[in-house]
């Protein structure tokens, strides 16, 4: 039999279910918030001692209350916040079968796709997605198998909060982790994230990308496109990760592709350069937005992320002059359209002029005394000083390192890939910034 004392436990159990059941939505809202600010922290045997062993029962009306509001929004945050109350605490693995067993996963990735709900609510669903995937693999491969990482990446390119963003990065890296099954996916998904429109998305999938990298341990093709076009962008944080990035990547497979990508970008096909001139042409406002034409924001990142790579690893320096990077370099130099290009460009070439004895005899030989003179007294500056004579001398050059080292046999690098003779893209391109030179010399 029950004592006094278990009886009046049980009857102010069923009297608390009754009100609830019988409440409104105002009522309930009451009810939700004094459970959260007498229960938050809670461990499940003071959950179970609070509702006289039956934490269930009240769990089981959140969850189906869940179900039926949460395409409406009411309520929502003080609900999803009570049952994480129920999820999050100590030995709360009943609970957890429990919320799963009525496809609470599901619900919770369906509440991130919906437009009309706040996003606030949302950042708690996502809390509730990381206590999910936290407590374990077989969590973390249900949240993949409900389709989970689309829809969680796709949330992270439409969030408009930073810190929302966050916590979905928070989520996306314990998926990764200690989930060999989807570590594959979730990858992918991160992959899929470079393009997206926020520069915060492109930051935070990049920081996991290089935690996922060295999880998976293999590349995906896509990656040295996706991560090249990202930088494009003008926000520094966003190419910096890039950077990180692509100095993780040449240690895989993928690092002839990537630096063949590189030096590829230093010179733009005359595709993307035409677009410009038109406009240079016809309106001449239209010069003070050509600093951020996104080819040669591209330009400027690539120049800088080669120098970068040259100066950690020598052995990725000797490679690169197998793919013409000198030439490439010196032409970036001539872009008087773009002084960062011309600024990272220098400064880079500085280092390969610096290194290698045959780069500096080239050098010298194809900018001439004068101009190689600018050049050694202070790199970073010679954009200021070059004239147009000068800056066509840059873009037209025809230095070519990877043919002198083929003729006298040197070798500086274990791998031996070349790239050929300049193409017609570097060509038009070399025509258009001379057509430009000579124009302004009139």
């Amino acid at each position: 039999m029950t004592s006094i004392k278990e009886q009046a436990a049980i009857s102010r159990l069923l009297s608390f279910l009754q009100d609830w059941d019988n409440a409104g939505k105002v009522a309930r809202s009451h009810i939700l918030n004094t459970f959260i600010e007498t229960n938050q922290g809670k461990t499940a045997p003071e959950l179970e001692q609070e509702f006289s062993q039956g934490a269930s029962l009240f769990l089981v009306r959140l969850t189906t209350w869940l179900r039926l509001i949460y395409m409406t929004g009411s309520c929502l945050d003080k609900l999803l916040k009570s049952i994480g109350i129920f999820l999050s605490a100590v030995s709360s693995n009943r609970y957890l079968i429990e919320f799963l067993e009525v496809g609470g996963v599901l619900t919770l990735l369906e509440i991130l796709g919906l437009e009309k709900i706040k996003e606030e609510d949302k950042k708690e669903s996502i809390r509730l997605l990381q206590v999910i995937a936290n407590s374990g693999r077989k969590y973390k491969e249900l949240i993949c198998e409900s389709y989970g990482v689309r829809s969680i990446a796709e949330f992270l390119a439409k969030s408009k909060s930073e810190e929302t963003q966050e916590e979905v990065q928070i989520l996306l890296d314990s998926l990764v982790h200690g989930n060999p099954k989807y570590q594959n996916q979730v990858y992918k998904g991160l992959i899929a994230l470079l393009p997206c429109a926020s520069p915060k998305a492109q930051q935070l999938s990049l920081q996991t990308l290089r935690t996922a990298q060295s999880i998976v341990g293999t590349t995906h093709p896509s990656i040295v496109d996706c991560v090249l076009k990202v930088l494009r962008t003008m926000h520094l944080e966003v190419q910096y990760e890039a950077i990180e990035l692509i100095k993780d990547l040449v240690n895989y497979d993928v690092c002839q592709a990537l630096l063949k990508g590189l030096v590829a970008l230093l010179i733009p096909s005359v595709k993307e350069t035409s677009k410009l001139q038109p406009k240079i042409l016809n309106d001449s406002a239209v010069l003070q937005l050509t600093a951020n034409l996104p080819v040669f924001l591209q330009q400027a990142a690539a120049a800088k992320a080669i120098g970068v790579l040259a100066r950690s690893n020598t052995s990725v320096a000797e490679e690169m002059l197998h793919l013409r990077v000198v030439h490439s370099l010196m032409a970036a130099m001539g872009n008087t359209d773009h002084s960062n290009s011309q600024r990272q460009a220098s400064l880079t070439l500085e280092y390969f002029v610096q290194m290698f004895p045959v780069v500096e005899e080239h050098v010298r030989r194809s900018m001439g005394e004068e101009l190689y003179a600018l050049f050694l007294s202070n790199a970073e500056d010679l954009y200021m000083k070059i004239d147009s004579i000068q800056a066509d001398i840059l873009a037209a050059n025809k230095v070519n390192v990877s043919k002198a080292l083929s003729i006298s046999g040197v070798s500086y690098s274990n791998m031996s890939f070349y790239l050929g003779p300049c193409g017609e893209d570097q060509l038009a391109y070399t025509t258009y910034f001379q057509k430009e030179g000579s124009e302004g010399k009139e």
